[in-house]
């Protein structure tokens, strides 16, 4: 089954705090320098979008301007709040997006207890809060779970997510606003990696990977580098027709721009910039595509700018990408020719 995926990240309550509706840039990217790799670098800032108008109507007008189309079986996936007070997506705020995308609302349960920890409370929560009254409702793992591979994971090799994750071919992602160390940012990932994630898996995120029955809260970055290669399954799961879509969108003279966010030694970063020359060879146009990446580590960044593997890349990577996209040296793999 095909998929695709589009992000509106720290949704409209982020918005309201925004004061007025204005179009603004961020702060430009870091240029150059030790933490990056020698591969196309994002010189120019990126274009960021706020509005004040928060409603159900605006909503479906931040979603019309990413002229992007859910095609197929769609979930919205949100979070469904726990009791007594939580935050979450008032259901009049997504009803009319639900409604136009015609879409099933999603959500697993929890690891943690509560009230959604059990799928019969779950649904009993999701009623509640109010939205089974706009649209379908699924716990995508309320029959258990699959396994979608984390590729070179530092602390996952598979990543555990609702056994119904493939039943849809869209999946749109709402993510709202707390108060949290990783709003914003934290909380897109988090909706798309422990969000998506069975109960089970949210074990195996929270313990870096050592287990999916016992919950380690000593593993803080562990559990934050886990939760990135988890989202990173899901996007691998989606990424098909998330890349054709991006490059299909894109007018001739638009510049398609990828942030690689702990690139490591550069395995995704490569394995991007190849999708994409792929997809742009299949469609038959070419576009101009920057992919910036970066990581803390500086051994891991001169490591990925000098783009050479061992022998065990044979193990992900097929002949016929190494041979049009590597050069062999010896024991080694160069990437480029």
């Amino acid at each position: 089954m095909k998929y695709k995926v589009v992000l509106l990240l720290s949704a409209v309550l982020f918005l309201a705090a925004c004061g007025k509706s204005q179009t603004a840039s961020s702060e430009p990217a870091p240029e150059a320098g030790a933490d990056t790799p020698a591969a196309s670098v994002i010189t120019d800032p990126a274009t960021v979008y706020f509005t004040s108008d928060i409603s159900s109507e605006g909503l479906v007008k931040v979603y019309d301007a990413l002229n992007w189309k859910a095609e197929g079986k769609t979930a919205v996936k949100l979070s469904t709040g726990e009791p007594p007070a939580s935050n979450y997506l008032r259901p009049d705020l997504i009803e009319g997006l639900v409604k136009k995308l015609n879409a099933t609302i999603v959500e697993c349960n929890t690891a943690y207890g509560g009230y959604r920890a059990a799928t019969a409370e779950h649904y009993q929560v999701a009623e509640d809060h109010g939205f089974t009254a706009i649209a379908p409702f699924q716990i995508l793992d309320e029959d258990g779970s699959m396994e979608l591979p984390v590729v070179n994971g530092k602390h996952l090799k598979g990543d555990l997510v609702g056994k119904a994750f493939t039943d849809y071919n869209s999946y749109v992602i709402l993510s709202h606003f707390k108060g949290h160390a990783m709003a914003g940012y934290g909380g897109a990932i988090k909706n798309m990696s422990i969000g998506l994630a069975s109960a089970k898996g949210k074990v195996r995120i929270h313990s870096g990977g050592t287990s999916d029955t016992h919950w380690h809260d000593e593993l803080h970055i562990e559990f934050l580098e886990s939760m990135a290669e988890a989202s990173t399954a899901v996007r691998d799961a989606l990424k098909d027709r998330v890349i054709y879509d991006l490059v299909k969108n894109a007018k001739p003279m638009d510049q398609i721009r990828v942030w690689v966010a702990g690139c490591s030694t550069g395995e995704e970063a490569y394995s991007i910039a190849i999708l994409f020359a792929e997809v742009m060879e299949d469609l038959g146009v070419r576009r101009d595509i920057k992919i910036f990446a970066t990581d803390l580590d500086a051994d891991s960044i001169a490591a990925a700018g000098r783009g050479i593997y061992g022998d065990n890349i044979i193990e992900d990577v097929s002949v016929w990408r190494l041979s049009r996209f590597f050069t062999r040296k010896g024991n080694h793999y160069v990437v480029g020719h």
